[in-house]
């Protein structure tokens, strides 16, 4: 939606709102309606402060303060500078092995990923134990980062050695339906998850602040025979990720 006919209709449920209600909350409630409605869509920007409280007659300090509230909501999101974007929140189960493709297909995301490196390199000493490799070994190791209707959610490096990966180019969107057609699926996984501060490269690539928090979750993935076929460190934005866990008695 413009900001012409977006401001129009913001105006309107402000003015219809509760009087009673503070003013800043009746914004809120009206973007809220249209977060909802999908006419502000995830990852698109919200219009600025400045626009907003003069389109509305508002004062800055009003305007900010419903735009902290969505934040606090979990509904928007700061990015780098002033930009505010509408937040996608994906959900994802840990109860299933899966890949994000799947993850994003089924979820009525639209999968991607940017490219960061693929090479063919030595393991480190992680990779080693976490593979159960030596030294002498060559692994292939993919850094990407992934997103969800094209805005970033994740940065994803996975490491397979080359006896079930030959060469990086074989991985054109999917790892794992690469691995598949070579016949070599993952059947199972153990995951580890810790929570840190992005750093500075993060931040970058997730296109979020220096310090926002991070769920890094380490996965090790076995064929049916137990041998150990991927090795993934994945780096979640918190903001826009949730992992969901179906418990039972």
């Amino acid at each position: 939606m413009q900001n012409g006919p977006l401001l129009e209709q913001l105006r309107r449920d402000v003015e219809s709102a509760d009087t009673t209600m503070p003013l800043y909350k009746r914004l809120k409630q009206a973007l809220e309606v249209q977060i909802a409605s999908g006419a502000l869509k995830p990852g698109h920007g919200l219009p600025g402060e400045r626009v907003l409280a003069e389109g509305l007659s508002l004062s800055r300090v009003t305007v900010r303060k419903s735009i902290e509230a969505l934040v606090e909501d979990g509904l928007v999101r700061r990015s780098h500078g002033s930009r505010t974007e509408i937040a996608s929140h994906v959900e994802k189960s840990l109860s299933t092995l899966t890949s994000f493709t799947e993850d994003m297909t089924s979820r009525g995301f639209r999968p991607g990923c940017v490219w960061v490196s693929k090479d063919i390199a030595r393991p480190s000493p992680a990779e080693m134990m976490a593979l159960g490799v030596a030294t002498s070994q060559q692994v292939v190791r993919l850094q990407r980062i992934r997103t969800a209707d094209d805005a970033p959610v994740a940065i994803e490096t996975s490491t397979v050695p080359t006896r079930f990966l030959p060469s990086p180019a074989l991985v054109v969107d999917s790892l794992y339906e690469t691995l598949n057609q070579l016949g070599a699926m993952p059947q199972r996984a153990i995951q580890r998850m810790r929570p840190r501060p992005a750093s500075e490269r993060d931040s970058t690539l997730l296109r979020c602040e220096e310090g926002a928090p991070l769920l890094i979750v380490e996965r090790r993935c076995f064929l049916a025979d137990e041998q150990i076929v991927e090795f993934s460190e994945t780096r979640y934005r918190g903001d826009v990720y949730d992992f969901v866990l179906e418990l039972r008695r």
